[in-house]
């Protein structure tokens, strides 16, 4: 039961930390960059997976704090699955209500472009708000150096974590910390292939792919599998009691 349970989860787990790495935000800008400073396929793909590394490492690092938390509170509290659950079904709600209340997935300001009222995050247009928010950011500026934008680019992303996966190693804390290797391992092939893929798709031509309608409703379908996360959880507790 519990290896099937682990499974579970890990399959959620990849699910969402490669949908979520095809969310514009972790590619366009990277081929905008390369376009503006006429980088080759392979620099702009190293570039990807170096900024890849560090958001997956921000994203362990707090999930490491989570399963540390997680082992200790389960020690002394004996329902613990039905915390773990009851803290799944909020985070579902919390998306739900990001859903509900219209608001997108707008993070990863690049350094020193200007940054757009949140109106630019729901609007219908064909190009993305990248190319207006890079207009005057130094990681398209030729007068800055290259590093500039390297460092720029990995820093954007590494500190914006992937809060969505912080629900999967807080599911994942019953495991363990086999649990927690595992899942660390899924949320760095999926994020990776995901960003490295959608990266490469845009630089071989497939600029009008941009997964806007995935965009659109990720904070739904966040909070729809959150939900029923939850739900596994407490309900293999609730059989393990009988």
């Amino acid at each position: 039961m519990q290896s099937t349970v682990l499974t579970t989860v890990a399959a959620t787990g990849f699910s969402v930390a490669f949908f979520h790495a095809a969310i514009p935000t972790h590619w366009l800008p990277f081929v905008l960059v390369s376009r503006a400073r006429e980088w080759g396929r392979a620099k702009t793909l190293a570039v990807t997976m170096l900024a890849g590394l560090g958001h997956v490492a921000l994203t362990s690092v707090l999930g490491l704090g989570i399963a540390w938390f997680g082992f200790k509170l389960e020690e002394k509290v004996e329902a613990f699955p039905w915390i773990v659950g009851g803290m799944l079904m909020t985070f579902a709600l919390y998306y739900l209500w990001r859903q509900v209340t219209g608001r997108g997935i707008c993070h990863h300001n690049p350094p020193g472009g200007q940054h757009h009222a949140d109106e630019h995050c729901h609007e219908e247009k064909e190009h993305s708000h990248w190319q207006e928010e890079l207009q005057d950011s130094p990681l398209v500026s030729r007068k800055a150096g290259e590093w500039t934008a390297i460092s720029g680019l990995f820093v954007m992303l590494t500190l914006s974590p992937c809060e969505a996966f912080l629900g999967i190693y807080l599911s994942g804390v019953q495991f363990g910390w086999m649990g927690f290797w595992v899942l660390s391992a899924i949320l760095a092939v999926a994020t990776l292939a995901g960003m490295a893929l959608f990266t490469w798709l845009a630089l071989v031509g497939f600029d009008k792919f941009r997964l806007k309608r995935f965009e659109r409703y990720e904070a739904g379908l966040l909070a729809a599998v959150f939900g029923i996360l939850a739900l596994v959880v407490m309900l293999i507790d609730h059989g393990h009691e009988h």
